[in-house]
């Protein structure tokens, strides 16, 4: 018999509804916006100059995308009283309801991944144009890495 898994279910006084939690994956999804915002964990606190610098994006494409993850409530958008040395006032940064779910979301699967890598070898090398084992109807084998 297989082992079933155990899908969790939302609290009954949730906040947010399945849509919610669905379009937070959606957003991370996107190329860009997971770039914003991984750059946004990795870095922290940042202006929009900062990162179209950091990112080399274009700034209306980064504010459309920044709208999307505020939107959603997986980044905040922080105003400051005062302007700071460098003359801006209005930085983003990753909510913590963002940073759980970096941690549980796409970050378990990268971590995952790192884990399966380092205890076995694939025995072909993986280029990027090699189909994935899901594309094809190849078998590929896994070799205990010594």
């Amino acid at each position: 018999m297989k082992k079933r898994y155990d899908v969790p279910k939302l609290p009954e006084n949730s906040v947010l509804d399945l849509e919610d939690y669905l379009a937070m994956q959606r957003a991370i999804g996107e190329e860009s916006r997971y770039r914003i915002f991984a750059e946004l964990l990795r870095e922290g606190e940042q202006s929009a100059t900062e990162l179209v610098d950091a990112l080399d994006i274009k700034s209306n494409s980064l504010h459309y995308h920044l709208d999307e993850l505020v939107d959603i409530g997986l980044v905040a958008n922080r105003k400051r009283k005062e302007r700071g040395a460098d003359g801006l006032y209005s930085y983003y940064v990753a909510t913590s309801l963002g940073k759980a779910v970096m941690k549980h979301g796409i970050g378990e699967l990268i971590r995952e991944e790192h884990d399966i890598l380092t205890r076995y070898s694939y025995s072909f090398l993986p280029h990027p144009k090699t189909p994935r084992p899901w594309q094809c109807n190849r078998t590929y084998s896994l070799t205990r890495a010594t």
